[in-house]
């Protein structure tokens, strides 16, 4: 049985283990997977936007969570039967494959295969990043987390940097399509160093399994799971409307297909360069002086500010600066403070409800938030025809998200420091 004792589960090659040689190694694994999804994701978007245009995305965006679930569901069987080092393994090559099946599908000329490479783009990149972070958090103690989680982040970032950059200068020299090659192949790297990870690391002994494939009785015993999800959910609503206003406003400006992959190559080159200065210089720092609550309160207040901007002056300037602000802090300040709570809990939390709050609640926010504008958007041009929804409706939507967004950080942070003063007591008690 896994359990978590001081913030460390239970491996199996505990003697010999190096845990944060382990956790850096999977920031160098991070860092091809990252590098690969940057070509994937600048290069699904041009293409969809080019086929069937922005206004289509949120239709395609509702589809992603059905393509996550259906990852997450094959990710659990695997990690029953094969245990967590071969299943990050598996999944990371058949991702790889994946892509190059879209690649060859899209050559062929079967457009399908671009809504489906959209659809396994948003769903391959969360349910790996995600078994990276369920290592880390069974590997390191919560100080060590607070030290280290930035700077691995920051690691994996330079991948993304490299990865915008090589978009952003060679889309328009060998076609937007054929960039699909290294983000399949950018796979293999990633998952061989996250195998050597494990050996650095230790693999973390697996518990029976009694909660299901994904251990879903989990959220009805545990609050923080609750919470989580309920954090996860509105984040990924205000992630959803930016994302869909910063399209329009790409689209808009930017017609030709070449010209628009490598505007976007060259934006998430700047937005990973910025989350890699938060990785490594904010982040450590923040956590070190400044309480988890704190850190926590204060991320939907700045994205309060970039929304207010964005809807009194809605230009591609506001709408590419609301986006890169949510994102960097998502990459570096949030991620790092969230993983702090998964820590001292258990394997099936880390490795099973994780994927499922992380990973397909990450998606289904998203494809509801999508779906729901893209209804809207429907009922406006039938019933009202007014053709597509103001561009006003999308920051209005995720001022109000932010809004409950900030009650669910004060509720679980709350929670967290209630469970630490128990601990600490618990200890006390013991030294006695």
């Amino acid at each position: 049985m896994c359990v978590s004792f001081n913030g460390i589960s239970m491996l199996k090659n505990k003697k010999n283990r190096r845990p944060v040689a382990g956790a850096l190694m999977v920031g160098f694994a991070a860092g091809f997977l990252l590098c690969g999804y940057e070509f994937v994701r600048s290069v699904s978007t041009s293409l969809f936007i080019g086929a069937y245009g922005a206004h289509n995305l949120p239709f395609v965006m509702t589809l992603a969570p059905l393509g996550t679930f259906g990852m997450v569901w094959g990710y659990g069987v695997l990690l029953s039967r094969f245990g967590s080092r071969q299943t990050l393994f598996l999944t990371s090559v058949l991702s790889g494959g994946g892509i190059l099946a879209c690649y060859g599908g899209i050559l062929s000329g079967f457009h399908p295969a671009i809504g489906v490479l959209y659809v396994l783009r948003e769903a391959y990149i969360v349910l790996i990043i995600e078994q990276y972070w369920s290592f880390i958090n069974s590997v390191l103690r919560d100080d060590q987390g607070r030290k280290y989680n930035g700077p691995i982040c920051g690691i994996a970032s330079v991948g993304a940097i490299c990865g915008g950059l090589i978009v952003g200068q060679t889309a328009k020299v060998i076609g937007s399509e054929h960039l699909l090659i290294f983000a399949g192949l950018s796979l293999l790297p990633a998952a061989v160093l996250a195998w050597w990870a494990y050996g650095l690391g230790g693999v973390p002994v697996q518990e029976p399994e009694k909660r299901g494939k994904l251990a879903l009785g989990l959220f009805r015993d545990i609050p923080t799971l609750r919470y989580l999800a309920g954090l996860i959910f509105v984040t990924q609503m205000v992630s959803a409307v930016l994302d869909l206003r910063f399209s329009g406003l790409v689209e808009a400006a930017l017609p030709m297909q070449d010209e628009r992959t490598a505007y976007l190559g060259y934006f998430y080159a700047l937005l990973n360069g910025c989350a890699f200065v938060f990785q490594f210089g904010v982040a450590p720092l923040l956590l070190h002086f400044v309480s988890l609550r704190t850190a926590h309160l204060g991320i939907p207040v700045v994205h309060l500010i970039t929304c207010g901007v964005l809807l009194a002056y809605p230009t591609l300037t506001t709408g590419a600066l609301a986006y890169l602000v949510f994102k960097t802090l998502d990459y570096s300040v949030f991620r790092a403070a969230k993983e702090l709570l998964y820590i001292p809990l258990s394997f099936d939390v880390r490795y099973r409800a994780k994927e499922v709050i992380d990973a397909f609640g990450y998606r289904a926010s998203k494809g509801m938030t999508s779906g729901l504008i893209a209804l809207a958007g429907t009922i406006s041009y039938r019933v009202f025809n007014i053709g597509r929804l103001p561009g006003s409706v999308y920051p209005l939507v995720a001022l109000g998200a932010l809004g409950v967004w900030s009650w669910i950080a004060w509720a679980i942070t709350r929670s967290e420091d209630d469970r630490g003063r128990r601990l600490r007591v618990s200890e006390e008690v013991a030294d006695l």
